[in-house]
C-alpha cells in the first residue's frame, strides 16, 4: 500500500448521495480476485453506454476529470453490500481520498485497508466545497494527514481518523504489515518464554 502523508488536488465532484458500492463497481465485476484494471470498472453502469462507449457527460469522463486524487461525494458514501472491490476501484481509478459527511462503516473500513482516505466534514463545509470547485473546477485541496486537516482556499477543517488507521495509511502498510514491523519485539518474546 502507497504511503499517505499530504496530498495536494483537483478534485472531482459526484454531488449524489446515497452511492451504494453496486454503483461504484458493479456486481459483474466482483469475479475478479486482484485489484488489477479495477479503475477502469469505476461507476461502470454510468461511466458507459451498454456498448461499452464512455458517456460523455458522465463527470470521469470528462477531460477536467484526468488525474484527480479526491473524490467529493454526496452523503453516506459507499452503502450497500460489502465489497472490497469498491476501494480497489477507486484507488484503480487514482482516487487517494473521498469527502463526504458519512460513510458506510464497512466501506469505510475496507477503503483504510486499502490505502483510500474516507474524510467526513460536516455539511455546510461539503455545500461550500460543492460551491468551490462549482465556481473553479481547477481549485485544489490540500490534505496532511499527520495533521489531520483539509485545506481549501479561504480555509481549513480538521477530520477524525482514529490513530492506528492514521499510523498505517502514514507508514504504508496494511495490518499484517503493521504487525511485521514488531518482527524483532515478537521474536523476542517468543525467544523469553
Amino acid at each position: 500500500m502507497a504511503q499517505f502523508t499530504a496530498l495536494t488536488s483537483r478534485v472531482v465532484v459526484l454531488p449524489v448521495n446515497d452511492i451504494d458500492t453496486d454503483q461504484i463497481i458493479p456486481a459483474r465485476f466482483l469475479k475478479a480476485i486482484d485489484k488489477k484494471g479495477m479503475g477502469d470498472h469505476l461507476f461502470a453502469d454510468w461511466r458507459y453506454r451498454n456498448d461499452g462507449s464512455p458517456k460523455s457527460d458522465f463527470v470521469l469522463n470528462q477531460p477536467p476529470a484526468a488525474g484527480c486524487q479526491i473524490l467529493l461525494a454526496g452523503d453516506n458514501f459507499g452503502c450497500g453490500s460489502s465489497r472490497e472491490h469498491a476501494p480497489w476501484a477507486l484507488t484503480g481509478f487514482g482516487f487517494r481520498a473521498v469527502i463526504s459527511t458519512s460513510f458506510a462503516d464497512i466501506f469505510r473500513s475496507n477503503a483504510l485497508k486499502n490505502g483510500l482516505l474516507p474524510i467526513v466534514v460536516d455539511e455546510p463545509t461539503q455545500q461550500r466545497l460543492f460551491a468551490m470547485v462549482g465556481e473553479n473546477p481547477n481549485v485544489e485541496l490540500t490534505i496532511d494527514l499527520a495533521t489531520q486537516t483539509l485545506s481549501f482556499p479561504g480555509g481549513a477543517v480538521r477530520f477524525p481518523i482514529d490513530r492506528f488507521n492514521k499510523t498505517c495509511l502514514i507508514n504504508g502498510v496494511d495490518e499484517l504489515g503493521y504487525i511485521l514491523g514488531f518482527e524483532q519485539e515478537i521474536a523476542a518474546f517468543e525467544a523469553r518464554r
